[in-house]
């Protein structure tokens, strides 16, 4: 009887081995999503220079923290988990372990996904500028400018990046939103007469659309607003990408353009993306975030309405949750807590 128990527990100890050796060796589709670093945009970069650094008007201190937060990953194309991390980061309170499709759309590589959160990250900064000056009445101006020109779509050797899109079929437009309200009033294979100004010169460009994602008609162009600030706002963030640091870029600028201090000396971290009207929209890995803003310091959190409801299901102790759905109602939101006086709006 003891020689079968022997035999039976060297079986499965060869079977563990085995077990454990394949899955150290087989990658698996999914990443790893962790908490990232987080940085306080009215503090200063790693290199020691300002966060938001703002040249040609008078600005105003604040020793309080408005972190933005991040999210890390592993894994992806060419660098997959193998299943035991997988395994792991389930059962890791602080991970989530989500499809790579989530992180890294099958029809894009790893390095048109970096170039697309770097794009985002730009994107997000000129929009939070833009949101900031419209919330303190500054005035600014817009333009469309094509971003780039996807290959083999109607608009290939006949727009260029950098062209700058004045109208559509005639109808003058100033905002990427009004041009994809124009675009998307005809039918996929409809002709549509695009004006752009290149080199200083305005031209018409007839395209024949072609059918995108659900039939929609496309011409094949990224779009983006750009505008005309009446004074210098740079903001340095290091090799991190995506849209989500919106929201707490805008109010950093807010923050220093005016007297008095937006954050009471307290530590705030938040996320959120942030559209020219002060709109805030939703973003992923909050859980990560929330962990990442607490182990920081922060007591109270700004989170998009959008995400509240995992928000309330993996907050840490100690971090209040504050609901933002817009610029100035946090902004609103973060003077009622300072003061004592109005009503916070929280996650529910």
């Amino acid at each position: 009887m003891s020689s079968r128990r022997a035999v039976t527990l060297a079986v499965a100890s060869v079977l563990v081995m085995v077990l454990a050796l394949v899955g150290s060796l087989l990658p698996v589709p999914y990443v790893a999503l962790m908490p990232g670093p987080t940085s306080n945009t009215l503090g200063e970069n790693d290199k020691g220079e300002e966060l938001v650094k703002i040249e040609g008007r008078r600005v105003y201190p604040d020793a309080g923290h408005l972190n933005f937060t991040t999210v890390t990953y592993r894994g992806g194309p060419g660098s997959r988990i193998d299943l035991f991390t997988a395994l792991r980061g389930w059962l890791d309170g602080d991970v989530a372990i989500v499809p790579e499709e989530t992180i890294f759309p099958r029809n894009e590589s790893q390095k048109q996904v970096d170039e697309e959160n770097t794009r985002q990250m730009r994107d997000s900064q000129e929009t939070a500028q833009a949101a900031a000056l419209r919330q303190l009445n500054i005035p600014i101006s817009t333009r469309i400018v094509i971003d780039a020109v996807q290959k083999g779509r109607p608009a290939d050797g006949r727009l260029r990046p950098g062209d700058e899109l004045v109208a559509v079929d005639g109808t003058r437009v100033e905002r990427v939103g009004a041009a994809t309200e124009l675009m998307g009033k005809r039918k996929a294979g409809d002709p549509v007469t695009v004006t752009v100004r290149r080199s200083g010169a305005e031209q018409k460009v007839t395209l024949r659309t072609a059918a995108g994602d659900g039939g929609r008609p496309v011409v094949g162009i990224v779009l983006s607003d750009q505008y005309k600030f009446p004074f210098k706002v740079d903001i340095s963030v290091g090799d991190v990408g995506g849209p989500s640091a919106g929201l707490m870029f805008s109010l950093a600028i807010v923050d220093k353009l005016t007297p008095g201090s937006l954050t009471g000396g307290k530590f705030i971290a938040g996320t959120g993306t942030i559209t020219a009207e002060g709109e805030v929209g939703p973003i992923g890995g909050i859980q990560q975030k929330m962990i990442a803003a607490r182990r920081a310091g922060a007591t109270i959190f700004l989170t998009p309405a959008d995400n509240c409801a995992d928000a309330l299901k993996a907050r840490p102790d100690g971090l209040r949750l504050v609901r933002a759905d817009t610029l100035n109602g946090t902004i609103q939101a973060l003077n009622a807590i300072n003061t004592g006086k109005g009503e916070v709006p929280t996650c529910r």
